[in-house]
C-alpha cells in the first residue's frame, strides 16, 4: 500500500511585520525625547573665618516722625532742610562713605521726607541705603 505524502509546508516566521513595529517605535521615541543642554555654573564660594570681633560695625539711622521731622542716630534736628541733613549725616559719619545708612520712617510720615534722606545720602555719596518696615504679624 502505497499511501501519498502530504506536502507540509515549511513552518516560517514572517519577520516584516515586526521590523516595521520596531521602526515605528524607534521613529516615536525620537520624536518625543527632547534634548535640553543643562548649563552648569563654576562659583568659588567665599570662605568664613570663625573670629569672633568684639567692634560693633558702624551704621547711620535716620528716623523720620510721622510729622516729618529727622533724628540722626537719635539726635533730633533743628529743622528739615536738606543741608541741615547732610550736615548732620556728614557729622556721623566721619567722612566714611561706606557705611550703611537706614532710613526708619513712620507709616504716616510723609512721601517726600523720605526722598529727601535718600537725595542727600546719594548727595554725600553714600549707596548702602536700607529701608525699614515691620512685618504685618508684628504686634503693636
Amino acid at each position: 500500500m502505497k499511501f501519498k505524502r502530504q506536502n507540509t509546508e515549511e513552518v516560517s516566521v514572517n519577520l516584516t511585520p515586526l521590523i516595521d513595529v520596531v521602526f515605528l517605535l524607534l521613529i516615536f521615541f525620537m520624536i518625543s525625547t527632547t534634548f535640553t543642554k543643562e548649563a552648569h555654573l563654576e562659583i568659588d564660594l567665599p570662605k568664613a573665618s570663625a573670629e569672633v570681633t568684639d567692634e560693633i560695625p558702624r551704621v547711620i539711622d535716620i528716623t523720620i516722625t510721622a510729622q516729618g521731622q529727622y533724628s540722626v542716630n537719635g539726635k533730633p534736628l533743628v529743622n528739615g532742610q536738606l543741608e541741615t541733613l547732610k550736615k548732620a549725616i556728614s557729622k556721623e559719619a566721619r567722612n566714611k562713605k561706606d557705611l550703611p545708612l537706614i532710613i526708619t520712617a513712620d507709616a504716616q510720615s510723609p512721601h517726600q521726607t523720605v526722598v529727601t534722606v535718600m537725595d542727600a545720602a546719594g548727595q554725600l555719596g553714600f549707596v548702602h541705603l536700607s529701608i525699614t518696615t515691620r512685618s504685618a504679624d508684628e504686634s503693636e
